[in-house]
């Protein structure tokens, strides 16, 4: 078999694992539907699952599972519509899909060309009645003859292709090279494991150095003993006296030799079982991580396939094909890069004649760069088109009715290419098999979501866009680090870390009320970590302060521990779920003599500093002195991840008298909820992390907190936008477009009254 078979057999082996997980997730869905037809999360969920698949095959060639999964799409997208009713014989035909997509997956013989060759009756069969059934009320009772009798179905006279179950290998021809599919979980926790052993191997030392600190008093007791002996020589001993003297001189040398020996062997044990389990370690490390080219493989025929089939000349340049990734990562970065690649295509690359008015070359060009950066992974997707129309992109925010025209006018470039991150968003008015559905850009914000990674689109127009990903290296091990506070230890990731420094007192300026040092040529706010964490009493004076700097821009700050511990890789141990999310924390660990230590989530951290710093109840480094008084104001939280937003409502309630505090995402207002007491909550809808609706309906859900007055300012301002909100337990929704100062503090006198308690 040549080079090119089996790079096609690999990509067939990572189609299979992606149909198994995304047809699960449709037979899930489906199931669901079946018993309530109207639900919308499940029709998302399963239109999602079929886009996936529909990728997921156009880069590897299988046309004919695009054709069945763009079938597909086009009945769950009718259906949210409200064009088409799913019932049972609709669900039957669907799930046949499911499972001809399965066939499609595992084809017979292991022939890639089944689908269209043996296979293509069947799937020109099922495509012909998907077809009809989305122009007719309901599925017809007599289909093509090519289709073949499964079984007779209860409800109906339907007759679908047959699906054969997919051919399994022969027991009995195991290869040494062979791979095997292991579970996440079970991955991850061999890795804990291993850094456990490694952990536990480290005891062996200080146990060592106890026993030859034993080995010293032992040999101090001989000493001493022979000097008992020689000056009892002189007396007059009685021979049984003398008898049992020289016993025990020669017991404790032969305990000396014993313990000699012992030591030796412990010292080699020591090392074997070390260089053990630094092995193991290693080894269930690099079962984690792998190359970027084996999760890339296909991209470059795809954009080019893509290309030809738009009238366009696109080639894909890869950079960094050796860039060592986590496996897991690199699983989830497969869906979003296909998604940014065929947008990249479609919506940038112009047609040959485009280019050539534009003074550029027929053919475009698209690149897609792995590489590490301040032990971070960092993607970049760049492209030399068009790049993003932005008078169009606030067009079709205005029609969408997310914000009015006045609104999008006075939003900045970055304000606006964030919509282009909202779920159902997209610049096309007519849907095709590549795009249109608005589902793309939304895949990848989701995927950034679960790693806590981030993205930054910039465009130029006339020469290109480019999409910046920045996620971890891998989620099982980070090098951090280790710092004192309120005397435990707590671990920094160094990717989040900008500085470490020792500043003199005399260094430390009043400014405002805020403390603040120079740094790179400009002042940066300190706060002591001790107060964010809540942790430990105020420091001893001393004539430095140990400085992490952490944040970017205007957002980096400098946090005062007690003391650097050292620099430390740690395997990452996910903290107990019924704690839910810990302010501050984003997971444990053990160092190497056992003792645990907690990784700090610095953006967490950096957000606790601006609602310190917001609030003004800093506490100051010099004097170690309390925080500030307590207020009596009417406190309010202002959620929204919108910078301009956010200062705006805070400066026209605190122009009122309100103690406001901000946060910049709905996991962020949450942790504020649950370690502060406040009287209201603004908030918007669309955020990442956790959006309004799911604050609002937490805060409902809490005994402690349901009393608590609720508003939404959201830039949606449909109907049925504001009856979710208020379905939720919103007490109050305003459209960011159309409210001003006057009418938001009405609103908040009518909930909560006038800013004095």
């Amino acid at each position: 078999m040549n080079s090119d078979d089996l790079s096609q057999m690999s990509m067939l082996d990572l189609f299979r694992q992606e149909a198994e997980i995304q047809v699960q997730a449709l037979n899930a869905g489906l199931l669901a539907l079946e018993r309530t037809p109207d639900a919308s999360d499940q029709l998302e969920a399963c239109m999602r699952a079929v886009h996936s698949m529909k990728g997921a095959a156009r880069i590897i060639g299988l046309q004919a599972g695009v054709d069945v999964a763009h079938v597909m799409e086009d009945c769950f997208v009718a259906a949210q519509h409200g064009d088409l009713v799913l019932g049972v014989e609709r669900i039957d035909a669907l799930l046949r899909g499911a499972d001809l997509l399965t066939k499609i997956a595992n084809p017979p013989d292991n022939d890639a060309s089944w689908g269209e060759q043996a296979g293509r009756p069947q799937v020109d069969a099922f495509l012909a009645l998907l077809q009809d059934s989305l122009t007719q009320p309901r599925i017809p009772s007599v289909v093509p003859a090519a289709i073949e009798v499964v079984r007779p179905v209860a409800a109906a006279s339907i007759k679908l292709p047959e699906i054969e179950a997919p051919a399994r290998s022969e027991p009995g021809h195991d290869h040494p090279d062979r791979v095997l599919r292991v579970s996440a979980g079970n991955l991850n926790r061999l890795l804990s494991l291993s850094g456990e052993s490694l952990v536990e191997s480290r005891w062996l030392k200080p146990f060592a150095e106890s026993m030859l600190r034993l080995k010293r008093m032992q040999r101090s007791s001989g000493r001493s003993l022979d000097k008992l002996h020689d000056g009892l020589s002189a007396l007059a001993l009685d021979e049984q006296t003398r008898a049992a003297l020289d016993e025990v001189r020669r017991q404790l040398g032969e305990c000396q030799h014993m313990l000699s020996d012992q030591l030796a062997e412990l010292e080699i044990f020591d090392r074997r079982s070390v260089n053990l389990s630094q092995r193991l370690y290693d080894e269930a490390l690099a079962c984690r991580m792998c190359p970027f080219s084996d999760g890339i493989a296909g991209h470059a025929r795809m954009v080019r396939d893509l290309g030809r089939s738009l009238g366009k000349q696109v080639r894909l340049d890869i950079v960094g094909h050796a860039t060592p990734i986590d496996r897991d990562i690199l699983e989830k970065l497969d869906a979003p890069l296909g998604h940014m690649l065929r947008n990249a295509v479609d919506h940038g690359i112009e047609t040959a004649e485009q280019r050539r008015a534009a003074g550029k070359r027929d053919e475009g060009v698209i690149k897609l760069e792995a590489r590490h950066s301040a032990g971070m992974l960092q993607i970049n997707i760049t492209d030399d088109g068009a790049g993003i129309d932005l008078d169009r992109l606030r067009d079709t925010i205005v029609q969408r009715n997310l914000a009015n025209r006045d609104t999008v006018t006075r939003m900045s470039e970055d304000e606006l290419l964030e919509f282009l991150l909202l779920p159902n968003f997209t610049t096309r008015d007519t849907v095709t098999e590549i795009s249109g559905r608005g589902v793309g850009l939304d895949v990848v914000a989701d995927m950034l979501k679960q790693v806590r990674g981030k993205i930054r689109i910039s465009t130029e127009a006339g020469q290109g866009t480019r999409l910046q990903l920045q996620l971890p290296l891998t989620r099982s091990v980070i090098r951090s680090l280790l710092v004192a506070i309120g005397g435990e230890p707590y671990a920094f990731p160094l990717a989040y870390v900008r500085r470490t420094l020792e500043l003199r007192r005399d260094q430390i300026e009043l400014l405002e009320g805020h403390q603040h040092f120079s740094f790179e040529g400009r002042q940066i706010g300190l706060v002591t970590a001790r107060q964010i964490l809540q942790s430990g009493a105020a420091m001893p004076a001393g004539e430095t302060v140990p400085v992490v700097v952490i944040g970017e821009q205007e957002h980096t700050y400098g946090l005062v521990v007690e003391r650097f511990i050292g620099e430390r890789m740690l395997v990452v141990q996910k903290l107990d779920a019924r704690l839910g999310k810990i302010k501050d924390i984003a997971a444990g660990a053990l160092m190497e003599d056992g003792t645990p230590v907690l990784i700090v989530d610095v953006d967490d951290m950096r957000r606790s500093v601006e609602k310190l710093v917001s609030a003004g109840r800093l506490d100051k480094v010099q004097h170690g002195a309390a925080g500030g008084q307590v207020r009596q104001r009417k406190r309010i939280l202002v959620v929204d991840d919108s910078l301009t937003v956010r200062e705006l409502e805070r400066k026209i309630l605190g122009n009122r008298g309100y103690d406001v505090s901000v946060a910049v995402d709905g996991m962020d207002g949450w942790n504020a909820l649950r370690t502060e007491a406040f009287d209201l909550v603004v908030t918007d809808i669309d955020m990442p992390r956790m959006d309004g609706i799911e604050l609002v309906s937490l805060i409902k859900k809490d005994p402690t907190m349901k009393s608590m007055p609720v508003m939404i300012v959201s830039y949606k301002d449909r109907e049925a936008d504001r009856q979710r909100g208020l379905d939720a337990g919103a007490d109050y929704y305003f459209a960011k477009g159309s409210f001003d100062d006057a009418s938001l503090l009405q609103a908040v006198l009518d909930l909560i009254g006038e800013a004095e308690a």
